[in-house]
C-alpha cells in the first residue's frame, strides 16, 4: 500500500530527470499508465472490503512519538481511491489532448502525479500526523497546479489565495490532532475510536471539533471560505477536474466523514456542520443562476455540492450517512463530466461564456452529449444514479426529527437552482442555431470528447444497474463509519412516495426555472453589486489595512537606521524586565558573600571603565577600535584570573580578529562624522544606564539566589559516562546541546553563503562597470 502512495511521488522525480522524453507526442499516454495501473490495483480489493475485510497497514516512522505511516482501506478510503485513480485516469488522458504540445507537459504531469500520490496517502492514512503531511503536500501541489498559467496575474493569485486558506486549514488540522493525540494518547484514528466516549467527555472536546471544522471547511470550501474556489477555475480544465469536482475539494468531506464515528453524535458537532452546510449550499446554489462563465457556474454548484454533503452528515443519521455515501459518487460522475465538457468547448471554441454560445451539438456531437448526460444527472432526472441520490437526499431531510418541512424545502430550493445551473453549462451552449462564428470549429480529438462520454454514461449504467455501487462501494462506506448497511437497497422505483413527488416537483420546478431566467451579462452584473458584502470582499479588505498598518510599523520602527532598530530592542527589554523585576525582586546585596578585591581586579575594572569611556567620547573610529579591543583584552585577563582559560584564549583570539577587521573596513570610510545631536546623545546615555542599571540588578538578584548545583552535578557525573568526554564544556556543546549547536552552525553556514553571494555580486558589478 505505501508502494501505491509512493508510485506518484516516483513518477513525478523521474520527470523530473527526462520528463521532456518521456511525454512528447509520442509516449504522451505514457503518464496514464500510473492511475490505470493504480486504479486495478485498489479494484482489487472490491471483494475483501465488501465482505467487511478491512486491510491495516503499519509502517514505523516515529514510533517515539507515536507517529507512524498507518493506513486502512476499508468503504471510505476505497471509495475515494478509486476516484483518485479511476477519475484520474481519464484526466491524465483528457491532458494528453488538451496541452498537447504544451512546452511545460512533463511539469504538468509530475504536479498531478505527486497530488495524486498525496491524495491516497491522505484518504489512505490512520494516523493523524501522517495525514496532517499528505493534507499540506495536497495543498502545495494544488498550489502549483492553480498557478500553472505563471504568466497570469489573475492564476498566481487564485494559486496563493487558495495556498492561504488551504494552508491555514492545515495549520488547524495540525492542532486538531495534537490536541486529540494529548487526550487519547494516540495518534491513530482507530485507537482514537475505542476511547470515543473519554473524548467527547473532555474538556478540550469543543477545541479539538473547532480545530477540525476550520481545516474541513477551508479544504471543501464551506462559508465564508468558499471565495478560494471560483478563483481557482483560472487553472486549466484537467486542474478543475481532478481538484475541485472529485478529489481535493471533498478532502474535507472525507475528514468529517472519517471523524464523525469518533466526534459525532453531539449537538455541537452535529449542529455545526448542519448549520454551516445548508448556509453553504443555499448560498452558494442561488450564486450559480447569475453567472455566465461556464466554469464559474460549475464552481458555484460544486461548493453547494459540498455543503449538501456537510449538511447531510451533520444530519448524523442513517438515511443522511446513506445519501451522502451515494451523492458522492454522483457528484465525481456528473461534475467531472460537465469540467471536461466545459474544458472542451473552451479548448475549441475559444470562450465560455453561455451567452455566446449555442448550436456547437453541430460541431461536436459527442461533446453534446455528456454534456446532456451530466445535465440529467445533476438534475436527478431518472434513470440516472443522480435521481437515485436525489431521492436519498430528501430520505434525509424529510425524516428528520427536527424541522423537517423547513430542512426538506431548502434542500429542494438549492438542487433546484443546482438543475437549472446544470442546464445552462451542460445543454445550452449545444442547442439552437449555430453561429457563424463557430462553423470552423474543430472536432475534438478522440482523449477530449471519450472521457466525459464514458464517466457521463457511468451515471446512467450505475442508475439503471445501482446493485453495481450497492454492494462494493455504498454498503462498506457505511460499515466504515459503524452504520449498519443489512436494509441498504438501491433502486430507482420505490413506488409513489411523498419522496417521489418530492424529486418531481424539483424536476420539473428546475426545468421552468431554465426557461424563465435566461443568463446574461445583466444578471452577473447586479449580483456584483454585493460583492462588498462578500467574505472575499471583506478579507481583501483586511488585507489592505494591515498592509497600511504594516507601512505605517515600517517607517517608524524598520527605518533603515541601526540606532534606532538598537534603541528599541533595549527600551523594550528595559520595559519587560523592569516590569518583572519590580514585584519579584528582593534588593538585598549579600556582601558577606563578596570575596575581596585584589590588586589586579582593581587594576582591570580602572582599564575597562576608561576604556569605555573612551569609546563613548572619542572623536576618532581608530581610538574607539582601539579602546575597544583594550574592553576585550582586559575580559580576557579576567577569565585567567578565575580559572579559565580556554575562555579567555577564545575571546582574545575574537577580540583581536574584531579589532583587525574593524580597522580595515574602517580605514575605508569617509572621515568621522558626528551624525546626531546632544539631544540624541544625551537619550542614548540614559537608554545605556538604564538597561545597564537592570542588568546590574539581575545579576545580584542571581548572586543572592541559593546556589542549586543539580544541573552541574547531573553534567560533571555523565559527561564521561553518557558522551566519554572529561571536558564537561565541550561535552556540553557537542552533545547535550547537540541539536542547538548544529542549528547554530548552519545559521553560520547560510550567513557565509550569504554574503560570499553579495562577494560575487559586487565583483560581478565592478566587472561590468570596467568593461
Amino acid at each position: 500500500m505505501l508502494i501505491a502512495i509512493l508510485t506518484g511521488f516516483l513518477f513525478a522525480i523521474l520527470l523530473f530527470f527526462g520528463g521532456k522524453k518521456l511525454v512528447n507526442h509520442k509516449f504522451a499516454l505514457l503518464p496514464t499508465l500510473i492511475p490505470l495501473g493504480l486504479f486495478i490495483y485498489f479494484v482489487r480489493f472490491i471483494g475483501e472490503v465488501s465482505n467487511k475485510e478491512f486491510i491495516h497497514k503499519t509502517y514505523e516512522w516515529i514510533p517515539s512519538l507515536g507517529v507512524n505511516l498507518s493506513f486502512t482501506l476499508d468503504g471510505l478510503s476505497l471509495l475515494f481511491s478509486l476516484l483518485i485513480t479511476g477519475i484520474g485516469t481519464l484526466v491524465f488522458a483528457y491532458t494528453s489532448g488538451y496541452l498537447k504540445g504544451h512546452e511545460y507537459l512533463d511539469r504538468f504531469y509530475g504536479y498531478l502525479s505527486i497530488f495524486m500520490g498525496a491524495m491516497l496517502g491522505l484518504v489512505l492514512s490512520d494516523n493523524l500526523i501522517s495525514l496532517f503531511v499528505f493534507w499540506e503536500l495536497t495543498s502545495i501541489s494544488s498550489f502549483f497546479l492553480i498557478g500553472f498559467n505563471n504568466t497570469s496575474e489573475a492564476s498566481r493569485k487564485s494559486a496563493l489565495t487558495a495556498l492561504g486558506i488551504t494552508g491555514i486549514g492545515g495549520l488547524l488540522l495540525l492542532g486538531g490532532g495534537l490536541v486529540l493525540g494529548n487526550i487519547s494518547g494516540t495518534y491513530s484514528i482507530t485507537e482514537m475510536l475505542a476511547q470515543k466516549d473519554f473524548i467527547q467527555g473532555h474538556e478540550h472536546y469543543i477545541l479539538a471539533a473547532c480545530l477540525i471544522f476550520g481545516a474541513a471547511f477551508t479544504k471543501s470550501a464551506q462559508f465564508p471560505f468558499h471565495f478560494w474556489l471560483p478563483g481557482a477555475m483560472k487553472a486549466p480544465t484537467p486542474v478543475s477536474t481532478y481538484l475541485h469536482s472529485a478529489t481535493m475539494v471533498k478532502a474535507g468531506v472525507y475528514l468529517l466523514f472519517r471523524m464523525s464515528p469518533l466526534m459525532g453524535s453531539t449537538s455541537f458537532w452535529n449542529n455545526t456542520l448542519l448549520i454551516v452546510g445548508l448556509i453553504t449550499m443555499v448560498y452558494s446554489a442561488f450564486h450559480s443562476i447569475f453567472r455566465t462563465d461556464m466554469k464559474g457556474i460549475l464552481a458555484y454548484t460544486t461548493i453547494s455540492a459540498l455543503g449538501i454533503l456537510v449538511f447531510l452528515i451533520g444530519l448524523g443519521t442513517h438515511e443522511s450517512y446513506l445519501a451522502a455515501a451515494v451523492f458522492i459518487i454522483v457528484h465525481a460522475l456528473y461534475k467531472a463530466t460537465f469540467f471536461m465538457m466545459t474544458g472542451v468547448v473552451d479548448h475549441q471554441a475559444k470562450t465560455r461564456n453561455v451567452t455566446e454560445l449555442s448550436g456547437l451539438r453541430k460541431v461536436m456531437l459527442p461533446v453534446a452529449i455528456a454534456g446532456l448526460l451530466a445535465a440529467i444527472s445533476n438534475a436527478g432526472i431518472p434513470p440516472s444514479v443522480g435521481f437515485i441520490g436525489k431521492d436519498l437526499i430528501y430520505e434525509g431531510t424529510f425524516h428528520f426529527e427536527h424541522s423537517a418541512i423547513l430542512l426538506t424545502a431548502l434542500a429542494i430550493l438549492t438542487n433546484v437552482f443546482i438543475s437549472y445551473a446544470g442546464y445552462v453549462a451542460g445543454i445550452k451552449p449545444f442547442i439552437g442555431k449555430l453561429p457563424e462564428k463557430f462553423e470552423k470549429v474543430k472536432f475534438p480529438s478522440f482523449f477530449l470528447w471519450f472521457p466525459p462520454v464514458l464517466l457521463g454514461t457511468l451515471g446512467f449504467v450505475f442508475g439503471l444497474f445501482p446493485v453495481l455501487i450497492e454492494k462494493s462501494l455504498v454498503k462498506p462506506i457505511l460499515w466504515s463509519i459503524g452504520e449498519e448497511a443489512a436494509e441498504v437497497h438501491l433502486k430507482l422505483w420505490h413506488g409513489i412516495t411523498p419522496i417521489l413527488g418530492l424529486s418531481l416537483l424539483t424536476m420539473a420546478s428546475g426545468i421552468i426555472l431554465y426557461f424563465v431566467l435566461k443568463p446574461s451579462a445583466k444578471k452577473e452584473t447586479f449580483i456584483t453589486k454585493f460583492e462588498a458584502l462578500s467574505p472575499k470582499s471583506i478579507l481583501e479588505n483586511f488585507n489592505r489595512a494591515f498592509s497600511k498598518f504594516s507601512v505605517l510599523w515600517t517607517r517608524i520602527f524598520q527605518n533603515g537606521y541601526l540606532r534606532n532598530y538598537v534603541s528599541v530592542i533595549i527600551l523594550f527589554l528595559i520595559a519587560l524586565m523592569g516590569y518583572t523585576l519590580i514585584d519579584g525582586t528582593t534588593y538585598k546585596i549579600d556582601y558577606a558573600s563578596f570575596a575581596r578585591l585584589t590588586v589586579y581586579e582593581v587594576v582591570i575594572l580602572t582599564i575597562l571603565i576608561l576604556a569605555i569611556g573612551l569609546i563613548v567620547f572619542a572623536k576618532s573610529r581608530l581610538a574607539a577600535v582601539v579602546a575597544t579591543g583594550i574592553m576585550g583584552y582586559s575580559i580576557c585577563l579576567l577569565f585567567v584570573f578565575y580559572s579559565a582559560p580556554d575562555l579567555a584564549m577564545t575571546q582574545f583570539a575574537i577580540d583581536t580578529l574584531t579589532v583587525i577587521l574593524f580597522v580595515l573596513v574602517l580605514y575605508k570610510l569617509p572621515k568621522y562624522l558626528k551624525l546626531s545631536d546632544y539631544k540624541m546623545r544625551i537619550r542614548d546615555g540614559i537608554l545605556s544606564i538604564a538597561f545597564g542599571g537592570l542588568i546590574s540588578v539581575l545579576a545580584l538578584e542571581v548572586l543572592a539566589q541559593p546556589v542549586n548545583s543539580e544541573i552541574s552535578d547531573f553534567y560533571a557525573k555523565n559527561s564521561y559516562l553518557l558522551a566519554h568526554g572529561k571536558n564537561v564544556v565541550n561535552v556540553i556543546l557537542v552533545d547535550f546541546r547537540g541539536a542547538d549547536t548544529m542549528v547554530e552552525i548552519s545559521v553560520l553556514a547560510i550567513s557565509a553563503i550569504g554574503v560570499f553571494g553579495l562577494l560575487k555580486l559586487r565583483l560581478k558589478s565592478v566587472e561590468r562597470y570596467q568593461k
